[in-house]
C-alpha cells in the first residue's frame, strides 16, 4: 500500500515493533504476547582429551540370564572454588540381554540429555522408581521388592545421586533409633540368660550385637534377633513382620 506525501520531509525515524502494538490493550493480554524463552545446554563436556570421572553399577535380576552394568559419569562444575559441585552429566547402560535394546538406548539418551540441561535432576531416581512392571516385580537379595528393572535404574541412579551429594540419604527418625535401642537392650538382656558357645561369644563381642543373633538378609549384618515372635533386624531396623 502506497501513500502519497505532498508536503516537504523535515525528519524521519525508524519504527521499533513494539511502537506498531495496538495501544490501551489490557495488562493481561500483553502478559500473554510476552516472549517465550527456550532452555538451551548449559552443561558442555570438556574440551580436549579431559576425562570425566564416573561409577558402574551391576544391577542383576532373577528375571534375565545377563546382568546390566549402568555406568553415570560426572562433571565438576565451579572446580577450586566454594561453590564446587560435582553432578551426572551422562549414562550408559549395557548388557548381553538384547531384548531391551531399544528401549535402554532411548532411556539413556533422554537421561543424558536432562542431565545435561543442568537444575535439578533429581525428580529422575523418584519417577523412576515409582514404574510398574504389569508381569510382575522381584525381590533383590535382602528382601527389597522391586517393582520392575526400570525402578532398579532408578534405585541405582537414586544412589549415585546421594553418593556424589546431590541426594541426601534417608535416616531413621528419633522414634525409630529409641525402638531399636530399646529392642536391643532386650535381645541382649535376654541372650545372657542363655548357654552361649566360645564362637558365638567371640563373634558378639566383635560385632557389638547379642551372640544369639542371626544374619540379615537385608543389611547381611549379623544382628537379626527375635524380638515380639518377630524377627528384627538391629542394625537396620530391617522387620520381616513389617
Amino acid at each position: 500500500m502506497s501513500i502519497k506525501i505532498d508536503n516537504k520531509i523535515v525528519g524521519y525515524e525508524v519504527a521499533k515493533p513494539e511502537d506498531k502494538a495496538p495501544k490501551g490493550k489490557p495488562e493481561a493480554e500483553e502478559r500473554t504476547r510476552a516472549k517465550v524463552i527456550r532452555m538451551t545446554e548449559q552443561v558442555q563436556r570438556p574440551e580436549g582429551y579431559e576425562a570425566l570421572e564416573g561409577s558402574t553399577y551391576k544391577i542383576k535380576t532373577p528375571l534375565d540370564e545377563h546382568a546390566m552394568y549402568v555406568t553415570i559419569n560426572d562433571i565438576v562444575l565451579n572446580p577450586g572454588t566454594e561453590h564446587e559441585q560435582r553432578r551426572p552429566f551422562e549414562i550408559f547402560i549395557n548388557s548381553k540381554n538384547m531384548d531391551h535394546f531399544q528401549w535402554i538406548v532411548a532411556l539413556t539418551r533422554l537421561m543424558s540429555a536432562v542431565f545435561r540441561k543442568g537444575g535439578d535432576v533429581t525428580f529422575l531416581a523418584e519417577e523412576l522408581q515409582a514404574v510398574f512392571d504389569p508381569k510382575g516385580g522381584y525381590f533383590k537379595p535382602g528382601g527389597k521388592f522391586m517393582p520392575s528393572i526400570i525402578a532398579e535404574i532408578g534405585a541405582v541412579i537414586e544412589h549415585h545421586l546421594q553418593k556424589i551429594g546431590l541426594m541426601e540419604k534417608e535416616q531413621l527418625s528419633e522414634q525409630q533409633m529409641l525402638m531399636l535401642d530399646q529392642k536391643r537392650a532386650e535381645a541382649e538382656a535376654a541372650g545372657q540368660k542363655k548357654t552361649l558357645t566360645d564362637t558365638n561369644q567371640a563373634a558378639g563381642e566383635d560385632s557389638g550385637y547379642p551372640a544369639s543373633a542371626s544374619l540379615c538378609t537385608k543389611c547381611n549384618t549379623k544382628a537379626m534377633v527375635i524380638m515380639d515372635n518377630c524377627a528384627t533386624c538391629l542394625s537396620c531396623g530391617y522387620s520381616k513382620c513389617g
